[in-house]
């Protein structure tokens, strides 16, 4: 009895011993779950025991990168190819990040003992077969190849399968200019099911907002000139009970020191000169070239920004109201300092017109008096009646007299136009130093308030 009984633990022993080596292959978890066929369901329908259960989706999204952000004008590079200025995205308002999606989901027909398996709790299967919920994005701009998802799932002892996949998304978004460069972009990404409605499929979250923010923005790569701000979640909405929608909402804020440097400061810098060309000397004729040298600096970068701002924006932005404000500004000093150059002009064609004038009257009067003065016989009464060409009873007399009228005649109206003259000439100068004086503290003024109101407008900004 005891070699029979000897032989027969021993059998059980060595089955028990090779079934243990079978169910610890993954091969046989395989064939346990039923994923080894030809056909397999599992890849076809939805996998829930009742089909009256709503299947729940769960996605994680981490933001690895902000790359582009097309806001009508420039694309503000981040690790974009060109990172140059693309006027051909001018209407396309777009913001491309670099993701990390995750997804998580339940199938109730695959579950398994641990245990029985020698303690296999995961388990790696192809893409290919098993269900995969149709989640896409509502604002992708994407092209097809810009996704790469893992040829893998994870599956559990429990039923939970886990999916992971790296995009490229670019996905459209109403960009608010009117701040800029202070503003802050709020950005929706919203997923859906192409074909579930909200009794088969709903969409969550398995991380908390808080988290998800704080962990990309520490393993965030690039960030170009923008910055996360957060990232929140809209859990569950559902849209005329239809469909189930999961809403990221990504807050983005520039970083505006790049324009404050490179714009706003040679522009005020540009205003700052303007409002100390009035101490240039107006005789030295350099002052109108100068403004309008400012001018057109000012110019300049008008063109260069109407290249950074969208032609599709509605209300005109902060920042090119402050360009338009400076131009219009220095255009008026211009017109200023040309009525002031003109007054001076003016005042110096009428003097030199004077000058002329009284020079031609003396050398008139100096070649009568040539021709006519007589001599000091005839002024003594002693003319010889040979020496003289006038009859000798001429009245002598009344040709003096008349000599004395015409000097005093000609002297008046010399004294006349002199007088004219200097008025002439004194109220143009003293027309052109008023105007000159009045505008240059009426526009100190101005620039004063200007500059202020624009400095407390950007403060109350958050800058």
């Amino acid at each position: 009895m005891a070699a029979p009984t000897a032989l027969i633990f021993l059998t059980l022993l060595v089955g028990v011993s090779s079934s243990g080596s079978t169910d610890c292959s993954y091969q046989s978890l395989l064939h346990h779950l039923n994923l080894t066929g030809s056909s397999n369901v599992q890849s076809i329908m939805r996998p829930v025991k009742n089909w009256t259960t709503s299947t729940l989706v769960q996605l994680d999204i981490l933001l690895f990168g902000i790359l582009d952000v097309c806001n009508g004008g420039i694309m503000e590079p981040g690790i974009s190819n060109s990172g140059k200025i693309n006027p051909k995205d001018e209407k396309s308002q777009t913001v491309t990040n670099h993701l990390w999606v995750s997804m998580y989901w339940t199938n109730e027909l695959l579950t398994w003992n641990a245990s029985d398996f020698c303690g296999i709790n995961l388990l790696t299967i192809p893409r290919s077969m098993l269900w995969i919920p149709d989640i896409i994005i509502q604002e992708d701009a994407s092209d097809s190849g810009s996704v790469i998802k893992g040829p893998h799932l994870t599956l559990n002892s429990s039923g939970w399968v886990f999916s992971k996949a790296q995009q490229r998304l670019t996905y459209t978004c109403q960009l608010n200019l009117v701040k800029f460069p202070f503003d802050t972009q709020s950005c929706n990404i919203t997923f859906t099911s192409m074909s579930s409605d909200v009794h088969t499929m709903k969409l969550g979250t398995l991380t908390n907002d808080t988290a998800l923010t704080a962990l990309s923005e520490l393993i965030m790569i690039t960030k170009g000139e923008w910055s996360l701000r957060s990232m929140e979640v809209v859990r569950d909405r559902t849209t005329n009970g239809t469909k189930s929608y999961l809403i990221y909402m990504i807050t983005l804020e520039r970083k505006p020191m790049l324009y404050v440097v490179n714009f706003i400061i040679p522009l005020s810098y540009l205003l700052v000169l303007d409002l100390a060309s009035f101490f240039i000397s107006q005789s030295s004729g350099e002052k109108l070239s100068f403004k309008v040298t400012i001018l057109l600096s000012i110019s300049v970068l008008l063109l260069i920004l109407q290249d950074m701002l969208p032609s599709t924006e509605d209300s005109l932005p902060w920042i090119a109201t402050y360009c338009v404000a400076i131009f219009a500004l220095v255009g008026i000093s211009v017109l200023e300092a040309m009525l002031v150059s003109f007054l001076t002009e003016l005042g110096h064609q009428c003097g030199k017109k004077a000058k002329g004038s009284e020079n031609a009257r003396e050398d008139i009067q100096l070649e009568e008096d040539f021709h006519k003065e007589p001599s000091g016989d005839e002024e003594r009464g002693q003319v010889t009646p040979e020496k003289t060409y006038m009859p000798l009873d001429w009245p002598v007399a009344h040709d003096l007299l008349k000599r004395i009228l015409d000097e005093v005649k000609a002297a008046r109206l010399q004294a006349g136009s002199k007088d004219k003259d200097k008025n002439e000439r004194g109220c143009c100068k003293s027309l052109a130093l008023t105007v000159d004086y009045v505008f240059f503290f009426l526009y100190l003024i101005t620039v004063v308030l200007f500059l202020m109101i624009v400095y407390v407008s950007w403060i109350k900004t958050g800058f």
